[in-house]
């Protein structure tokens, strides 16, 4: 199956790093985010701004052995 989008790029490194211990790391220098406060195209918005680094964790519970 070929990757075409940012999401099955995600979902395929989510799926690779999970039980690994991994941490992903952004970092974001000066970036605003605007979030629609409802749906519609002329909705109010907030806008974040973010400066500085985002770290994703991921895991998943481990099978205990019997």
């Amino acid at each position: 199956m070929e990757t075409t989008t940012w999401p099955q790029i995600a979902e395929g490194l989510y799926s690779f790093l999970t039980g690994r211990g991994a941490t992903i790391e952004y970092e974001f220098e000066n970036v605003e985010v605007r979030v629609p406060r409802d749906t519609g195209h002329d909705a109010p918005q907030a806008r974040w701004n973010i400066h500085g680094t985002v770290r994703v964790r991921t895991s998943e519970p481990r099978e205990r052995l019997g």
